[in-house]
């Protein structure tokens, strides 16, 4: 998972109602995939309302008006192109991010942390590959892109480890298993995967 990340002072919604994700679908290949909008509105609203939740004083965040997330599903080829031009990286990845930088909406406009871009084929593959239930390998892709977008990482060992128990505590409100130990789809339990 690689992405651009945030500022990790980001202002969020307390409301996750309040989270707006238009989703953008470039390659028809995702519209075989069936439920995927929903998956990915349940999961971005489940990381603002999980970090809204947890307050000021333990996020740096603060509670405020109501957010965008733009999803652009894609597939490979695209992502790739995206990687080599903002990331100097010519693959394919899972997912990227990019924080929008923009902390002043118009009046009454939700703000818009960013964009998050998926590739289909490496999404299916690695769900396929590592035996993943491919809803809950999306959400959990959601999920990652998301928190870039408000500023976590991944590139230092503590970083990766606050990223990762977001992640799973906001997959477990979702009633899905930590992606990082498993032995079964949807366990909480067994053999760590990393996915980095």
């Amino acid at each position: 998972m690689t992405a651009m990340t945030g500022d990790p002072g980001m202002v969020l919604a307390a409301d996750a109602a309040r989270v707006e994700v238009p989703i953008r679908v470039a390659d028809p290949a995702w519209k075989a995939a069936g439920g995927i909008c929903a998956t990915i509105r349940r999961a971005a609203r489940a990381v603002i309302r999980e970090l809204a939740a947890t307050g000021p004083e333990e996020s740096g965040r603060v509670k405020s008006g109501p957010v965008e997330i733009s999803v652009l599903l894609t597939g490979d080829a695209e992502v790739r192109g995206l990687n080599r031009d903002y990331r100097k990286v010519d693959a394919a990845t899972n997912v990227l991010a990019f924080a929008s930088g923009d902390p002043r909406p118009a009046p009454g406009a939700p703000r818009l942390l960013g964009d998050v871009v998926l590739a289909y084929g490496t999404v299916r593959r690695e769900a396929e590959e590592r035996k993943l239930d491919f809803s809950h390998h999306l959400a959990h892709l959601v999920v990652h892109g998301v928190l870039h977008l408000l500023g976590y990482d991944h590139l230092a060992a503590a970083e990766a480890e606050a990223m990762e128990r977001a992640e799973v505590q906001i997959l477990a409100n979702l009633g899905i298993g930590d992606p990082y130990r498993r032995s079964r789809i949807g366990t909480l339990s067994g053999t760590p995967t990393k996915e980095r």
